[in-house]
């Protein structure tokens, strides 16, 4: 393998994985990671929490030091790639910069879903993927300052606890019927509804936004209905777009995704891809799926080095996903959709701690874990291995949690 050289277009959570998996799994040629933003890969997940409330800095931020590069012979160089010709294996940037590869990793994520809504490019209404965005809206935090949040999924949710502890007056509007309903059950929008009004945020549902309107900076957001919310910062979260561009102009199959194999093989010998901009066949699921998180991440990051290596490694885990607002950490065991009953441990209505288990015909398929890490844990064994498992045992809180199986 010597003098040959891999090369990964984002420095993203999966890429900072595939570098490392490569090296452990003998790649001894060159490895570049190519990365718009001026940064070593770093963590995501803090941004809209840790990160926006100034209690982390961009070097805390960072999955992997500086030195663990240097030390393991990995480059980095930032810029955009423009074009890739897979017949020459030549990548073209945007400063005109032609390189050279022998295997090509996708590792290019997702970007904010733009909204369309009148007034989005006034001064103070900002988006929240990366670094430079939240650097961008910390300037308008301040107590009893008033914050409009558009879209009321994680990222939403996450930024508004992240500023009401930070003694904003936040407002959160979402254009369905109810919090998180694209990704989550009934009971869990009802559940995260009251705790955000118990720590003082207002939510609306059912609302789509008009227009944001100021002089030259937000000062409201105007919906539909004629209500206007007055705003000095207005945030926009209303979901991502795969990276799939760059690829779908070369060839490379792409469906919601850059389509791979169970080895992170795209249609491209040559080619693998992972992380959020890949769309993968679920074995445990046994249908295709695009994941945005960070566990996802990491695993496809192993299976592509593998494959680049030329070992086989099948992609074969169980999604999980994390949230953190005040003071609850959910954790998230595999996919609830086409759930057809629902059972909860734990008291829902009054406390701030249970779990919500989602059956189809008759097998666990998923979990919601709201600071109760044993369920999650048990949950992911549950639904891994495929054990049966009576609702009613899971309901019974007099029997132990190591217990239930």
């Amino acid at each position: 393998m010597t003098n040959k050289i891999a090369i990964i277009i984002g420095a993203s959570h999966a890429a900072a994985q595939l570098t490392t998996s490569l090296r452990q799994e003998g790649w001894d040629g060159d490895i570049l990671v190519i990365g718009d933003e001026p940064y070593l890969p770093y963590h995501r997940p803090p941004l809209s929490k840790t990160f926006l409330a100034g209690e982390k800095t961009v070097d805390d931020l960072l999955i992997r030091p500086a030195a663990f590069y240097e030390k393991n012979n990995i480059q980095f160089k930032q810029g955009r790639v423009t074009a890739i010709n897979r017949v020459q294996q030549i990548l073209t940037l945007d400063d005109g910069t032609q390189l050279a590869y022998d295997k090509l990793a996708l590792c290019m994520g997702a970007r904010v879903r733009k909204a369309a809504i009148v007034g989005e490019e006034l001064a103070g209404v900002h988006y929240l993927r990366n670094i430079a965005d939240v650097t961008g809206i910390q300037p308008y935090v301040a107590k009893d300052k008033r914050a409009v949040i558009i879209g009321g999924g994680y990222i939403g949710l996450e930024t508004a606890a992240a500023l009401r502890k930070q003694g904003m007056d936040v407002v959160v509007l979402e254009m369905a019927d109810r919090i998180l309903q694209r990704v989550t059950a009934p009971e869990l929008s009802e559940f995260y509804t009251r705790i955000h009004r118990e720590e003082g945020v207002k939510i609306h549902t059912g609302i789509s936004v008009k227009a944001i309107t100021g002089d030259g900076r937000a000062e409201k957001v105007l919906c539909a209905n004629g209500v206007e919310f007055p705003a000095d910062l207005v945030i926009i979260g209303v979901g991502v777009l795969p990276n799939v561009e760059l690829a779908q102009e070369e060839g490379i199959e792409v469906d919601n995704g850059i389509i791979v194999d169970e080895f992170c093989r795209t249609n491209d010998s040559n080619v693998v891809a992972a992380g959020d901009c890949a769309n993968h066949f679920n074995a445990i699921y046994g249908r295709r799926m695009r994941l945005e998180s960070v566990p996802n991440a990491s695993e496809q990051g192993k299976t592509a080095a593998a494959t680049l290596c030329g070992l086989t490694k099948a992609y074969k885990s169980l999604p999980w996903f994390w949230s953190d607002q005040y003071d609850l950490k959910l954790q998230i065991a595999g996919l609830s959709q086409g759930y057809d009953h629902v059972v909860i441990r734990g008291d829902k209505l009054a406390s701030r701690s249970f779990a919500a288990f989602y059956f189809k015909e008759g097998r666990l398929i998923a979990a919601d874990c709201i600071n109760r890490p044993q369920e999650f844990m048990l949950s992911k064994k549950i639904i891994t291995e495929g054990i049966v498992i009576e609702p009613s045992r899971l309901v019974d809180e007099s029997i132990a949690v190591k217990e239930l199986v």
